[in-house]
């Protein structure tokens, strides 16, 4: 009708989404509590069966919920393979190759005992033995969208799980063949299909690994010379959906493309920028899967049923839980670990929901049944944030001594240094004479290359961005370092640092005097003005040389820095005291500042 405002499908399903993430993120973050438990929520209260249930009585709630909920399965998707994308950039092959045990050792083990144990528990109660094989199988998987991002991948629990997931996400393909084969209808040639997928699966990957390795680097570069992030992205992108794509045409799950992508380009200088600058994209992405596994709970047939599916979600997450748990111990974890792990483990997985109508497809099992374990999956799944919770309280009692929470390889306590130019190295120098490790970092492309060519322990990345910084662990470094010659952006870096670590020793290269009471004020711990140190060594080289013993110049020369700095810092309406590594500075600083840090 004229004059009425009818918001369409797609928009209002984007309201619903958008909506969604602008409300749960920062109120779930505020409590510091994992937001997939408010996307979860979400997905129930603007489902088919909740609020979308009374949209022929309620028109107007058709601009809440979500309309059509089978239009967000290709987002849900993109999600997980944005997810395994950036466990491979956390990975690379030889750390991949280091854990090669837990992958195919635990991950096999825990796969096999599971799924054959639920197995048998079904075809004993009356599942016929090919259904309750799909049932076992569906059931021992493991979310690898929910259970990552909770446990991270450095940690020992994030370790153990990674293993597992992996070797799930690898099965998953052989796993929906086989039930193919096990279909009463199946024809000789499903095993044929199945080497076909594999050998054709195997000749992909290996082109994948041989482009990837000469390509990508060039690729990269090429990208970040531009100095656009839009450039960069489209190109992470290009590679992702491309690998995606190539492992999906010949059968395999397009998450293996994924995860090779992000191994490839964890192996160049590019991986830290790549990981911040997909970080957005994959959160909403993972956002909208998780509000679709909750859209899938049906609230009538939960009521109609809810002894016997809560009976069956207490059952499989708790033999899961200790099956998982013996298994890690078996295999030398601590107590604390396996506890975790185990508990962490216990939900099922999205790919759970493949396996089911797989199953169903195959006419291994009924509508009904596989309606049932749909349910029970998706409470498994909402669940997995409280089962983090829980796992970390009883760990903690098992055993009260805590794993390390990183992972070794990068040691805490090292120096950053923002800039690898002729100041960067030069501190990155004195560093190494004294033994200290450090890593740089430099948004040049060019210059970050030579500086690894040189033997520089650079990375490539964007300091200004504070994601980067945390990607690099900022929290838990002794100093991080100013180098670069950009007097506003580094005022406002300073400022944004001193925000989010209080604690954090900042020094900060300064132009003059003027620069250096800005960044006192912004919160440096320490700025040091271009000036005023070569004014110093000018007066040394001068004083040694007409005669002046040595040791009373230093001494001098040490007494007018602090009384220079003395006096800047009381320009810059400080008081001169300590306190100032632990004062919180909010300092502001002009919004058209370069997007970009590079040094001289």
């Amino acid at each position: 009708m004229a004059g009425e405002l009818q918001p369409t499908t797609a928009l209002s399903d984007a309201l619903v989404i958008l909506g969604a993430a602008g409300i749960v993120i920062p109120l779930f973050a505020r409590f510091r509590i994992t937001p997939v438990i408010g996307f979860l929520l979400i997905g129930i209260l603007v489902g088919p069966y909740g609020l979308g249930a009374l949209t022929p009585e309620i028109k107007w709630l058709t601009a809440v919920t979500i309309s059509e909920p089978d239009s967000l399965a290709i987002f849900a998707e993109f999600g997980i393979i944005l997810l395994l994308f950036t466990i491979g950039l956390e990975l690379s092959f030889n750390r991949l190759w280091q854990m090669r045990r837990l992958v195919f050792g635990l991950g096999a083990l825990e796969l096999t005992i599971i799924g054959t144990s639920i197995a048998l528990v079904l075809a004993m109660m009356g599942q016929y033995w090919t259904g309750a094989m799909a049932l076992g199988l569906a059931l021992a998987l493991s979310s690898t969208a929910i259970v990552l991002p909770i446990s991270g991948t450095s940690s020992p629990v994030g370790k153990a799980a990674l293993s597992m997931l992996l070797f799930e996400d690898i099965a998953i393909v052989p796993i929906i063949f086989m039930l193919g084969a096990l279909a009463p209808y199946a024809q000789a040639d499903g095993l044929t299909g199945l080497w076909t997928t594999l050998w054709q699966g195997a000749a992909v990957i290996a082109v994948l690994l041989i482009l990837g390795r000469y390509a990508l680097p060039v690729l990269f570069a090429q990208a970040a010379r531009t100095k656009s992030p839009e450039v960069f992205l489209a190109a992470t992108l290009v590679v992702v959906i491309g690998a995606s794509l190539a492992t999906g045409i010949t059968g395999l799950s397009p998450i293996v493309g994924a995860l090779i992508a992000g191994l490839l380009i964890a192996e160049t200088d590019f991986h830290g920028e790549v990981e911040t600058i997909i970080e957005p994209f994959k959160g909403l992405a993972l956002g909208i899967f998780l509000i679709t596994i909750g859209m899938s709970i049906d609230l009538k047939a939960l009521a109609d049923n809810v002894g016997i599916i809560l009976t069956a979600v207490v059952l499989v997450l708790s033999f899961k839980a200790l099956v998982t748990g013996l298994l890690l111990r078996m295999m030398g974890a601590r107590r604390n670990t396996a506890t975790e792990t185990g508990i962490l483990m216990a939900s099922p997985s999205e790919t759970t929901l493949i396996v089911l109508s797989a199953a169903s497809s195959a006419m291994l099992i009924q509508p009904g049944t596989t309606q049932f374990w749909q349910i029970v999956t998706a409470i498994g799944l909402t669940v997995t944030p409280l089962l983090a919770f829980v796992g970390r309280a009883v760990a903690r009692r098992v055993d009260p001594v805590p794993d390390p929470a990183r992972d070794q390889s990068a040691p805490a306590g090292r120096v950053i240094v923002v800039g690898g130019g002729r100041v960067g190295r030069l501190i990155a120098d004195m560093l190494r004479v004294h033994e200290k490790p450090y890593v740089a970092i430099e948004s040049d492309a060019d210059l970050a290359l030579q500086d690894k060519r040189d033997g520089y322990n650079v990375i490539f990345g964007n300091a200004a961005r504070l994601e980067t910084l945390r990607a690099l662990r900022v929290e838990d470094a002794s100093a991080i370092v100013l180098t670069m010659d950009a007097p506003v952006l580094a005022q406002q870096l300073v400022a944004r640092l001193r925000r989010n670590y209080p604690d954090l020793l900042i020094v900060a290269r300064a132009r003059d005097a003027s620069h250096a009471a800005l960044l006192y004020q912004a919160g440096a711990s320490h700025a040091v003005p271009e000036t005023l140190e070569s004014s110093l060594q000018l007066s040394e080289a001068v004083l040694v040389d007409i005669g002046v013993a040595m040791g009373p110049v230093i001494a001098s020369i040490h007494e007018k820095r602090d009384e220079m700095r003395k006096q800047i810092q009381t320009e810059g309406a400080l008081e001169y005291a300590p306190k100032l590594r632990t004062s919180t500075v909010s300092a502001t600083a002009p919004s058209n500042v370069p997007a970009d840090l590079s040094s001289d």
